[in-house]
Formats: structure tokens, C-alpha cells, sequence
């Protein structure tokens, strides 16, 4: 069976504020003690393992190192999704990259015992001299890119319904990314930066088409048609099989909770159902997945990567790279 891998950004809801440009971020409220229960709960059911991106500023806060500890203490993989997490990363210095990774290092390792060896940007975030400071200090694997078309849409739709100002949007101008992000390749590879080979783990998308089908989109369509969302997740499942792509599938908290932990989050798709709703079908997601192929987390799917020698090597990209869905 056909190795795939299963992340989850931990983003909290003072990030998605912060993201959306919401007053009261800046106190950084928490969901974590309701949220990492639920996911746990449903990943226990499903008798699956994944990888976990925890933001380094929750790690620096105590208040949340109770819930941070159960990751690790449940067998999940422990990543680094950056401290502040500001989808404009690619816009810092090498100089401030490299502080936001170490910072970030330290405190999720303070918090959860474990110290990260894999990546994902806030926002899919990343730039040449992010891939530079993540193969310096060792990273096994970044999950950074998200190869869509669909970005400026998105984007569009994303300032319609946000308060934001010029200053603020022009700091968010490569959110979703470009168009050009749908010719990213699908399947793992390794950039070259200088010398060095980092993987790269894609967050897949639908081959050919290259729409997206992480675990958010699919509770959007649900919202139209649960029938259609499972249709949908079967058929990008199947083109993964038949174009030998073992799929890298992205869940948020978002997709475990609704509206009844996150009121302020209804700018999020799907936030009109609740955490039930929610769980039920993302239950039903994971069961399809696991059917299809053998399921572990990024770390582990990089170590058999690496184990098979990847042939593609693709050269550091020279302009900023930009930003995938959230």
C-alpha cells in the first residue's frame, strides 16, 4: 500500500484573528484546552498518527502547555510552524528567519518535551532563505508549498469579506499565492540550496486540476452536499493512486470545532456547523483515507522518501515564494 501522510497546522484563534485583521488578537486568546482534545479523540478512533505544527508563541505561553504535552504523550509527531506566525514570512530578513525558527525551536520543545525537525509556514508561507536556514539546522522535511491555481480567487473573496486596510492587504498581497503555484509539482522532491537537499512534502492537491482537498475544503462542500464532499475526496483520492502520488492531507482545528468554541471565526469556512458535524465526517474522511493507503506522519513519511532516493532535485526558487489556503 502506498505511504501517505497526515499534518494538522495548529493554529490558534488569536492567529486567525491576527490573520484577518481582528481587533484583540494581540491577547491571545485560546481554544487549545477544547481543541486538542477533540482532534486527539478523533485520531484515537481512527487509530491513526500525524503530524502536529505548533506556533511557537502558544509554545511560550503556559497556559497552554497542559493541552501542547498531549500531542507527544499521544504519539503524534511534534513540527514547527513558526513563532509569530505571520503569513508574510517570506518578507523577513535571513536574520529575522533564522530567529523565528530558533525562538520557535525552543519553545514548543519547552512546552512539549520535543524539539521539531520538520516545517510548515504560517500561510504556506517560504522564500530561499527560509529552505537556507531549514536545511542548516537540520530539518528533515519542509511542508510549505501548496500547488493550486485557485490563489488569487481566493484571495479575492478573502479581502471582500475582511475589514482590512490598503496597508494591511498590501502585506497580504501573495495570500493564496499566485496562479502560478498550480505548476508546483505534486510529488515530493528536494530543493538544492547551496549544496544542501531539503524535502519537500507538497500539501496535495487534486492532480491535473489541481483543486484543493484538504479537510477544510471538503467540510465547505459538505456544507452544500456531504454526498458531494465524499464524491469528491474519493475521486482526488483515485487520481492520487493513479498519477503515484501518496497524498500529504492537511487538517486545521477548525475542522473539529464550530461555532460554539469559535464564534469570532465565522469569516472560517464552515463555522456555521458545529463541532459534531464536524467530527462526524471528518471521522468518515479519515476512514476513507486510511482504506486507500497506509497512513503515518510527515516525519515518517520523509524518512521513507529518503529511504528511496528521489530522484527530482529542484533548485532553490529565486523570488519569494508565496502563500497557499489556510
Amino acid at each position: 500500500m502506498m505511504t501517505a501522510s497526515l499534518s494538522l497546522d495548529l493554529d490558534n484563534k488569536w492567529s486567525y484573528m491576527k490573520t484577518h485583521g481582528d481587533a484583540g488578537w494581540e491577547s491571545f486568546p485560546t481554544y487549545l484546552n477544547e481543541v486538542v482534545p477533540a482532534f486527539l479523540e478523533v485520531l484515537e478512533d481512527a487509530r491513526l498518527k500525524m503530524t502536529v505544527m505548533i506556533v511557537g508563541q502558544d509554545a511560550a505561553r503556559e497556559e497552554n502547555h497542559a493541552a501542547l504535552r498531549l500531542i507527544p504523550e499521544n504519539g503524534h509527531e511534534v513540527g514547527n510552524h513558526s513563532f509569530h506566525h505571520e503569513p508574510w514570512l517570506h518578507l523577513y530578513s535571513k536574520e529575522e528567519i533564522e530567529k523565528e525558527v530558533i525562538t520557535a525551536e525552543d519553545a514548543i520543545e519547552t512546552a512539549s518535551g520535543v524539539r521539531p525537525n520538520g516545517w510548515r509556514g504560517p500561510g504556506f508561507s517560504f522564500s530561499p532563505d527560509l529552505l537556507s536556514v531549514l536545511a542548516r539546522r537540520g530539518y528533515k522535511y519542509d511542508g510549505s508549498t501548496f500547488p493550486t491555481y485557485l490563489g488569487p480567487l481566493a484571495r479575492a473573496y478573502y479581502f471582500m469579506k475582511s475589514g482590512l486596510g490598503k496597508q494591511e492587504k498590501d502585506k497580504r498581497k501573495q495570500l493564496f499565492g499566485k496562479f502560478t503555484e498550480g505548476f508546483r509539482p505534486l510529488k515530493p522532491y528536494h530543493w538544492d540550496i547551496d549544496g544542501q537537499r531539503l524535502l519537500e512534502i507538497p500539501v496535495t492537491t487534486f492532480p491535473l486540476i489541481k483543486a484543493p482537498f484538504h479537510v477544510s475544503y471538503l467540510l465547505y462542500l459538505a456544507t452544500f452536499s456531504v454526498a458531494l464532499s465524499k464524491v469528491y475526496f474519493a475521486g482526488a483520492l483515485r487520481a492520487c493512486k493513479f498519477a503515484g502520488i501518496g497524498p500529504s492531507l492537511l487538517l486545521h482545528p477548525l475542522d473539529f470545532v464550530g461555532d460554539e468554541v469559535a464564534p469570532e471565526l465565522a469569516f472560517f469556512p464552515a463555522m456555521n456547523k458545529g463541532g459534531e458535524w464536524k467530527r462526524k465526517l471528518v471521522r468518515g474522511y479519515l476512514k476513507q483515507f486510511a482504506e486507500e493507503f497506509d497512513v503515518v506522519p510527515m516525519g515518517e513519511h520523509a524518512r521513507r522518501l529518503q529511504l528511496r532516493q528521489i530522484p527530482v532535485k529542484v533548485s532553490a526558487p529565486v523570488a519569494q515564494a508565496s502563500l497557499g489556503s489556510p
